[in-house]
């Protein structure tokens, strides 16, 4: 069933932010600003919680939490640990959202516009499932750039159910 998969997805992929930042060998390099690169992981660690606590959290499972974007680009030096827990909290947010959602609720409109209209709940669980992706791919080069590390954070491993 889709809902499950793209649970089993986010799970793996936000595990994975995690894993990345693990393997820096301490907080100030998860800040280290790379020329070529727009963001940090420390940045995008922030981004990717933000936006998961969110999206699933406030919007489709009714938290309290209240997002600042702005803050998740602007904040810097937050310490690895505080990164961790506000990433546990970004899975949790996504058990809760998923515990909700049904296979019925795939067509109708996500509860928030994002872009230029409304989408789907489907194709907007899709896009944010790719955009966790996409910043995953960019912590892990940014990671490998600052570490001259190649070691592998696991994240392409199959997820697991």
């Amino acid at each position: 069933m889709l809902p499950d998969d793209l649970k089993t997805l986010l799970l793996r992929d936000l595990a994975s932010v995690q894993r990345e930042l693990d393997l820096y060998p301490d907080d100030a390099a998860v800040w280290q600003e790379v020329p070529s690169l727009p963001n940090s992981a420390g940045t995008l660690a922030l981004h990717l919680a933000g936006g998961t606590r969110h999206f699933f959290g406030t919007v489709m499972a009714g938290s309290d939490y209240v997002r600042q974007r702005d803050a998740e680009f602007s904040r810097r030096g937050v310490a690895r640990s505080e990164l961790a827990a506000d990433l546990a909290a970004a899975m949790e947010s996504v058990r809760a959202a998923f515990e909700r959602l049904n296979s019925d609720d795939l067509d109708r409109p996500f509860p928030v516009v994002l872009g230029d209209g409304p989408l789907s709940t489907r194709l907007t669980l899709l896009h944010l499932v790719t955009h966790l992706a996409y910043h995953l791919g960019q912590i892990d080069s940014h990671r490998r750039v600052v570490t001259g590390s190649a070691v592998s954070a696991g994240t392409l491993l199959p997820p697991r159910p």
